[in-house]
């Protein structure tokens, strides 16, 4: 860290409780900005689908061993159809039975989670919601374990792209998620100490992150695959959903 960065850390303003305050956001994408039902399970049946080469029963399996229950669409907390990125999700679909090359999955999953994009449900009002966080102060950004195309299509279809400060996919260079790398980015690229940054996810892989990053709060939202129960050790704040957040900054 910079003698710059050290100083600008020392000098950041405190709460009344003697802590600094939050000044920038790290939010994951998938269940966290977007309802994760809505948006994501048909998407996982139609990965399994490509994973089984359009082998219904395979297809069937392949989600079963990968965290989705094939009859109701179920995610499982934590599992690799929750959490997992691109890679683990077809090296856990290919160890599942899929007869294709882990090449071929990663980019034909890769490219239907871009494509997602344009069928997601949001939340909220996401053009609003970060604009109102911009105009507040915070430094913002996403996280995600999808690819870093489908975060820029996403903020780009919701109207967010000019709020936001940092984006990184699995792919863009930072690691992957529970290790640190995505906040330590976020950290340079805003100039702030990871005891300034929020993390806010749906499941304890974005928790992890934040934990690992030491940042300063760690906040869950329910509009994932997580539950009260599966969140609350990694959590400081489970919430409903994102527009609760200001209860907690």
């Amino acid at each position: 860290m910079s003698d710059a960065h050290r100083a600008d850390t020392k000098a950041a303003p405190l709460d009344p409780a003697g802590r600094q305050r939050i000044a920038g956001i790290l939010f994951d994408k998938d269940g966290t900005l977007l309802d994760y039902a809505k948006s994501w399970v048909p998407i996982n049946y139609e990965l399994g689908r490509r994973a089984a080469r359009g082998d219904e029963a395979l297809a069937r399996t392949i989600l079963a061993e990968t965290g989705m229950d094939p009859d109701t669409g179920y995610v499982t907390p934590d599992s690799l159809l929750a959490a997992g990125n691109t890679v683990e999700i077809a090296e856990g679909m290919i160890a599942a039975g899929s007869p294709l090359s882990l090449a071929d999955l990663t980019i034909a999953f890769d490219n239907l989670f871009a494509m997602a994009a344009d069928y997601s449900t949001p939340v909220t009002d996401l053009g609003a919601f970060f604009a109102g966080l911009k105009a507040a102060g915070y430094r913002l950004g996403v996280a995600s374990s999808d690819n870093e195309r489908s975060i820029r299509e996403t903020a780009r279809r919701f109207g967010f792209t000019d709020c936001l400060d940092f984006v990184a996919g699995y792919d863009s260079g930072y690691g992957i998620k529970p290790e640190p790398g995505m906040v330590l980015g976020f950290c340079a690229a805003t100039g702030l100490d990871p005891r300034q940054v929020a993390v806010v996810g749906d499941n304890n892989h974005d928790l992890h992150m934040g934990r690992a990053a030491g940042v300063g709060l760690t906040v869950a939202v329910l509009t994932g695959t997580g539950s009260p129960q599966s969140l609350a050790a990694a959590a400081d704040h489970v919430l409903a959903d994102i527009t609760e957040l200001h209860r907690v900054l």
